[in-house]
């Protein structure tokens, strides 16, 4: 009888190991990994300069290598949004639904296994590793509430915990899996040592924006001046990119930072307003909100000019476009450092 089992993979060490642990027993490993949309690993760092050294990469698909198994990327941006917006058990330090999201992924990894006649859920979970969601008294609440039950086995430290079905029926020995526990990386560390894995992501990151709490007050200001959660996959990753200033409620600046945001920031032009430097070098600021009266354009352009070499200038030419409709030049005297109001300043 062959046993298969699919796992979890985030990119990081735990899910890397956890599968190797059951691959070792002989059992049949594909893996599965979510979009939710808030995971876009390389994405800032392909675009500005001062990371362009930073390796780009794919972690899951990297793992997968690793482990020589097939990968199932699935697309569950759609359905990710209640769990953002509406968590049952909260968020964490910032806006991160970690314990509503691991329920979600292993509820939705139970409805694939089911679909694809595998015969149980490998995680790379922890007990006391993470503070929200992998506290041992909420392990049962992710088995129970995804609705996998003792399908579900934590290899990493399933000895800390009651045995699974997988261990019961004898498709994998208990004696063979871990009793991890704590937040100390080391024990992973020495494990992937073992196992010869090199160049793994760094254990203790993770690239989930909503954990960031910079992303997080970005996103939050976002919902409190739209007056609703509701959300675009173009909106989580304009949030990653550029100085957010907000002058008012009306409207807010998105200002590239360097020249792989401004050309990043270029492909948008026909959905926002904009505000570029003529006269000098400077950045493109997309404009979110209502058109602006010719006050709000007026502070719009001295503030992006602020962050143009004509900072110092007593004028400052800049064209704004409305949507590619309309467009004209302005000139502006650009704001002092110790005008631009710190509240402005989103994170």
């Amino acid at each position: 009888m062959t046993i298969k089992a699919v796992a979890l993979i985030s990119g990081g060490l735990d899910s890397l190991l956890a599968a190797r642990l059951i691959q070792q027993q002989g059992v049949v490993v594909e893996g599965i990994n979510f979009f939710t949309g808030f995971c876009v690993e390389g994405h800032t760092h392909a675009i500005r300069n001062r990371d362009r050294k930073r390796e780009k990469r794919n972690n899951a698909l990297w793992v997968a290598e690793q482990l020589g198994i097939k990968l199932h990327i699935i697309d569950i941006i759609e359905e990710y949004k209640d769990i953002v917006i509406n968590p049952k058990h909260g968020y964490g330090a910032n806006l991160n639904p970690c314990l509503d999201c691991k329920i979600f992924m292993v509820h939705k990894a139970h409805e694939w296994l089911e679909q694809h006649d595998f015969d149980f859920i490998i995680t790379g979970e922890v007990i006391g590793q993470r503070p929200k969601s992998q506290r041992k008294r909420l392990m049962p609440v992710v088995a129970s509430e995804s609705g996998a039950e003792d399908l579900l086995l934590r290899p990493l430290c399933a000895r800390n915990l009651p045995p699974t079905r997988p261990e019961l029926e004898g498709w994998i020995e208990r004696e063979q899996l871990l009793d991890f526990s704590g937040r100390s990386r080391k024990p992973q560390m020495a494990l992937a040592a073992r196992f010869g894995f090199e160049g793994y992501a760094q254990p203790a990151g993770g690239c989930c924006f909503l954990t960031d709490q910079s992303y997080s007050v970005k996103l939050q200001d976002m919902w409190d001046n739209r007056g609703h959660r509701e959300y675009e996959l173009d909106d989580i990753m304009l949030l990653k990119v550029g100085r957010h200033i907000r002058p008012s409620k009306a409207f807010k600046l998105i200002i590239a930072r360097e020249e792989g945001e401004t050309r990043f920031l270029s492909g948008y032009k026909r959905q926002f307003q904009t505000i570029k430097t003529v006269s000098h070098a400077g950045p493109l600021a997309l404009v979110e909100g209502e058109q602006l009266d010719p006050r709000q354009l007026q502070l719009a352009c001295a503030i992006t000019a602020r962050f143009s070499q004509g900072r110092d200038a007593e004028s400052v030419e800049l064209r704004f476009s409305d949507r590619e409709k309309d467009s004209r030049n302005l000139q502006v005297k650009p704001l002092r450092a110790e005008q631009i109001n710190p509240e402005w300043v989103i994170a």
